[in-house]
């Protein structure tokens, strides 16, 4: 039961009697009404603003259709009262009766509790990672590729069929520099000397193990061929290596994708010409010289005509080039065919995550899908902002293995991929990220992952002193409680904060914001383990009570329904609930 959408309808179900007896008008946008939780809880229990945006279209002021509003929700069966506040919005008390049904129901769903449909089966493409494959994924990626699984995983958890992509980089520059780092080190396999790493090739020793394969399948066969000749092939072997890194990194982090699309085929297969032949005969593709902005010169700006995209038509501050000096295309041409190529396979909607570095790009892209689509294509692109990596508040050194930055395989060797998953939504993802090593592994309520897997810890806990304490409970003791006996307004509280779940993960998706899971886990493990410091010192609130085992039961139902709620939201975050912490 999602108690917000249940009280949605009878809402609306007023508003319609009241259409019906030409109190108001017909044609009503009913869309913006929406049911909340009070900004304070003696506010009430459930908040709507029906009247205030329902007002001005039924000619009405906000406080009269709120007290004919709440006339008909004093009716509702569950109501204890609807009161108007401020301007006109509505607070509504609801009987305890309809919060233990929540629970009822959160008991006979399990960790599907919370799942929604609003999602309607509609078809989302999330594309994320998509890092250039040109060696080990880094702690930068790591923030990216937590966002992108569980932003997935949420909206599967709201109904939509999701698919997870993989955009591999693998037609520009970057990937040559790679063939020749491999083929130096290839070199070095057999027995060149190489003294210093030239400037501009790839100096992490991940490549040695490449270039070693490549001396054992070919032997001396590219050694000294120009360029030209061993380019290619030695490219492709690049490819494949570093990509095959990339997936063994994201499977230690519990990530896969359900595709990965080749930026080369696309090229090769035309689709880049086609696209932009299309966009030609519409007339959004022209030859001219770009004016710098003022005050500031754009990295692919040139005095000189260029292939540019009229991007401006379409919301952007700037036409955009197309096309290289060299008569290439550039890395923006392939994306246009790219985001094309995924609306053509059925994503109507797609959800790009990108990295900090990526955010000057965020308006030609959505510029570029309008156009490619007609408007048909709604693109969400999501900026990760940096991550810095502190140990005790100090900045860790870099890796030996990758060179130049700490790998992700380093971050995930040290605190374990359920740590990663859980501290990269701690943040929302505009806004930097401090992973502290020291901090992340502590056991104290300023770690949010422990202290949440500490609360579903404490859960199974109180089960085993409870069956410990009556030995008539069976390993389900909390079977055929009586829920009337939870009647004390520290349980209900609990009780209310668990029917939020459902309305989370909606709204969760719905703005594409994963953070928000962390944040409620957050806020019911803080519940949860406050009620039982509260049973320290009130003896009447303890969830296990000395001879009488049916109030036991039904506060075991409700500590499981914690366990529930809790385990539910760690499966959308790809993290482990435990039943046991050992120090």
């Amino acid at each position: 039961m999602d108690i917000f959408s249940e009280f949605r309808k009878e809402i609306i179900q007023v508003v319609e009697r009241l259409v019906a007896e030409s109190v108001l008008p017909e044609g009503l946008d009913l869309a913006r009404v929406a049911v909340d939780v009070p900004r304070e809880a003696a506010f009430g229990d459930l908040s709507t603003n029906a009247a205030m945006v329902l007002a001005k279209p039924s000619g009405m002021k906000p406080r009269d259709l709120a007290a004919r509003l709440t006339e008909g929700l004093a009716a509702v069966r569950g109501v204890v009262s609807a009161e108007i506040a401020g301007p006109g919005f509505i607070n509504i008390r609801l009987d305890r009766n309809i919060w233990l049904r929540c629970l009822g129901d959160i008991l006979e769903a399990g960790t599907a509790y919370g799942s929604s449909k609003i999602g309607g089966g509609d078809a989302v493409n999330v594309e994320f990672v998509s890092a250039n494959p040109t060696g080990p994924l880094h702690i930068g990626h790591a923030r990216g590729s937590v966002f992108g699984d569980v932003l997935a995983s949420l909206l599967e958890k709201a109904g939509y069929a999701v698919t997870r992509e993989y955009y591999i980089n693998d037609a520009g520059a970057q990937v040559d520099v790679l063939a020749r780092s491999v083929h130096l080190r290839y070199r070095e396999a057999l027995g060149e000397k190489i003294d210093q790493i030239p400037e501009g090739l790839y100096p992490g020793d991940y490549l040695c193990a490449v270039g070693a394969l490549l001396a054992e399948r070919s032997g001396d066969r590219w050694q000294r061929l120009p360029e030209a000749e061993w380019l290619p092939e030695i490219r492709g072997v690049a490819i494949d290596a570093m990509m095959g890194l990339v997936r063994e990194d994201l499977a230690a982090l519990g990530i896969r994708h359900d595709v990965f699309t080749s930026e080369r085929q696309l090229v090769e297969a035309g689709k880049v010409d086609t696209v932009l032949e299309g966009l030609a005969k519409r007339g959004l593709i022209y030859t001219g010289v770009l004016e710098p902005p003022k005050g500031k010169k754009p990295d692919d700006w040139e005095s000189r005509p260029q292939t540019l995209f009229r991007a401006t038509e379409f919301g952007d501050e700037v036409d955009r080039p197309l096309k290289k000096s060299d008569d290439s295309w550039t890395y923006f041409a392939s994306d246009i065919a790219y985001h094309q190529d995924k609306y053509e396979r059925g994503f109507g909607t797609q959800i790009d995550v990108w990295g900090a570095d990526h955010g000057g790009y965020v308006k030609r892209m959505s510029a570029a899908t309008k156009a490619v689509t007609e408007g048909a294509a709604e693109l969400d692109v999501k900026i990760c902002q940096i991550v810095k990596l502190l140990d005790k508040g100090e900045p860790v050194k870099m890796s030996k293995r990758a060179g130049t930055f700490v790998t992700l395989r380093d971050l995930i060797d040290e605190v374990g991929p359920d740590v990663v998953r859980f501290i990269m939504l701690t943040r929302s993802n505009d806004a930097p990220l401090d992973f502290d090593l020291t901090k992340v592994t502590e056991q104290s309520r300023d770690n949010p992952v422990f202290y949440v897997q500490y609360a579903h810890a404490r859960c199974h806990s109180v089960n085993r002193m409870a069956r410990e304490a009556f030995s008539e409970l069976t390993d389900k003791p909390e079977d055929g409680a009586n829920l009337d006996l939870l009647t004390h307004d520290a349980e209900l509280a609990l009780i209310k904060l668990m029917a939020q779940w459902p309305r989370v993960v909606e709204s969760a998706a719905h703005a594409h914001e994963p953070h928000r899971i962390a944040y409620y886990l957050y806020d019911l493990a803080a519940a949860f383990h406050g009620l039982w410091t509260k049973g320290k010192e009130q003896t009447e609130l303890r969830f296990i009570v000395e001879n009488n085992v049916e109030l036991t039961k039904s506060r075991l139902a409700m500590v499981r329904g914690v366990r529930t709620v809790i385990a539910s939201g760690l499966d959308i975050m790809g993290v482990e609930p435990v039943e046991e912490l050992r120090g």
